[in-house]
């Protein structure tokens, strides 16, 4: 009943086309985007659509579905290519397809048993509105944020993480007073953008798509999306920011025709709980709208290790491998080195410094005795570790000199820049602190 409601069960499809002689099956914007130039537009042509704007290739796609037999002659004529032999194909009229994946719940397969997978986390927290309201006493605005798993049916899953039938999004539904919702959709999109940059993702890497109305979800009023611009693969998208009206609120309420709902819903005879809140000053009833921003994390990470991944050629000729993540990223925020590791008196003073380190609760910092100093640097650099931190002969007190000047000190190299400071112990906390914030 809630995908029912929610519309996804209605129109959470794409179009789907067949090859009859290659036996393959495509989703047809991204049939026709993969074309040589010039095809799109003799289907166009032979659609009827002499002045339709082609850069947004929505447009014909719903020319396409609104006629589909036509179109199938369409794309014959134009020779739409199968790209699975390069062979002009025998398409079918195109027909939706929706992209929920379809069981039972039960012993026995009836009617009434049929489920879907969630396609979208958002819809529990819509259902679940009314118990967080009553067990958190919130008021406008405010939001809930939630991270899970979502399925989609793909047609034809492809494009490495891009097309995939089982996604994890992050998403946070933002509940604000009616009227108020183009204001706050502004704030949400500066927002992420600055939490991105945040991440290691400069604002040029992102590119600002006002989704058209013709290509908006059925629940949106108006949509951001966030492309970056992924190494070979170009600009795709990262993230969605949605003014969800009270398109969702209102399709889960009960008592919806004294709510004042702006957003065209589907009458719901199933409801037991009115998704609303009261105004503090009219004292009447009103469903909130939603800004929603919404994000895949695999997308986010490839992003994020996309931007960090660098390659430097240093003034001997090496080339050096880094992987340059904001600190709060790094898996590893420290790593302590001994110079010596069969040296009791430098590895015991290393444990203690790694052990007082952990202590601090900044993250993980690791004991590494492996390999000689050089080699250690060079891994550290590949994880990301901002900082590794030597223990040697100096540090306690045995220098080869017989100085004691730089005893309970110890080099601190940076990631970034390679550069190494000698900080005395004491102060060594304060210093890593302050950096890795």
């Amino acid at each position: 009943l809630v995908l029912r409601y929610s519309g996804h069960e209605a129109t959470f499809s794409d179009p789907l086309i067949d090859n009859r002689t290659s036996k393959k099956r495509y989703r047809l914007d991204h049939l026709l985007k993969d074309q040589k130039p010039g095809v799109v537009e003799s289907v166009a042509k032979n659609m009827g659509l002499t002045d339709a704007d082609l850069s947004v290739l929505s447009v014909l796609v719903a020319a396409i579905m609104r006629e589909p037999e036509r179109a199938a002659e369409a794309m014959k004529a134009a020779k739409v290519i199968d790209p699975a032999d390069g062979a002009p194909g025998d398409w079918t009229a195109p027909r939706p397809f929706n992209m929920m994946f379809k069981t039972t719940v039960g012993p026995v397969a009836e009617e009434d048993s049929y489920a879907y997978l969630r396609p979208e986390t958002a819809q529990g927290t819509f259902v679940n509105f009314k118990n967080v309201l009553d067990s958190t006493s919130r008021r406008l605005p405010f939001g809930i944020a939630q991270i899970g798993k979502s399925f989609r049916n793909e047609i034809t899953p492809r494009n490495f993480i891009f097309r995939v039938r089982e996604l994890e999004q992050m998403e946070i539904e933002f509940f604000v007073k009616p009227g108020t919702d183009e204001e706050w959709h502004e704030k949400w999109l500066e927002a992420r953008l600055q939490w991105w940059e945040n991440q290691g993702i400069p604002r040029e890497q992102i590119q600002v798509y006002d989704v058209p109305k013709d290509d908006l979800a059925h629940y949106s009023k108006r949509t951001y999306d966030l492309m970056y611009n992924y190494p070979t693969l170009g600009f795709e998208e990262i993230e969605g920011i949605a003014n969800r009206s009270d398109y969702d609120l209102g399709s889960h309420s009960k008592g919806q025709a004294e709510l004042g709902i702006q957003a065209k819903v589907a009458e719901n005879t199933d409801s037991t709980a009115r998704l609303a809140v009261q105004d503090d000053e009219t004292k009447k009833w009103l469903v909130p709208f939603v800004i929603e921003p919404a994000a895949g994390v695999d997308r986010g990470v490839l992003a994020v290790l996309s931007e960090a991944y660098t390659k430097e050629e240093l003034e001997s000729g090496e080339e050096r491998v880094v992987l340059k993540l904001k600190p709060h990223l790094a898996p590893i925020k420290v790593a302590v080195i001994p110079l010596a590791k069969n040296k009791e008196e430098i590895t015991s003073y290393a444990r203690r410094v790694k052990r007082d380190l952990q202590a601090l609760g900044f993250g993980r910092v690791l004991y590494e005795d492996t390999g000689n100093i050089g080699k250690a640097y060079r891994r550290h650099d590949e994880v990301g570790t901002p900082f590794c931190v030597t223990v040697d002969y100096d540090t306690i007190g045995k220098s080869q000199d017989g100085s004691t000047a730089l005893q309970d000190t110890v080099t601190v190299r940076d990631r970034d820049t390679m550069k190494q400071e000698r900080i005395a112990v004491g102060e060594l906390a304060e210093y890593l602190m302050s950096r890795l914030k």
